[in-house]
């Protein structure tokens, strides 16, 4: 998995390329922590080139969810792959979050 991220004037975007999993998920909790506490709680995970997540992946998402909820932050998911989105499903977890279509949709819900 790599991660990327890019601040801009409404959120920090991080961009998740490949298996979010048990071997992983560490890095993307912390890289998620070090916002929160550096005080950026508006946050849009880009979830496109995301090709598998697994039950430890998604507690890194509701964990998030909940720590920036807390805050009155926002913390949102775009350009879930199809097989990602059946996983949500499945789980309950697309009722939770606030998911959208991609980058710019997500963005836009946030100005």
């Amino acid at each position: 998995m790599n991660l990327k991220e890019v601040k801009n004037d409404h959120a920090v975007i991080i961009e998740i390329d490949g298996r979010l999993d048990t071997t992983n998920f560490g890095q993307l909790e912390k890289l998620i922590l070090q916002h929160i506490e550096a005080g950026n709680i508006r946050i849009v995970i880009d979830c496109s080139n995301m090709d598998y997540v697994s039950s430890s992946g998604l507690r890194i998402f509701l964990m998030a969810l909940k720590k920036i909820t807390s805050l009155n932050g926002k913390f949102l998911l775009c350009g879930l792959q199809e097989s990602i989105s059946e996983i949500f499903d499945i789980s309950g977890f697309t009722s939770i979050f606030s998911i959208y279509k991609n980058q710019e949709e997500a963005l836009k819900s946030l100005v």
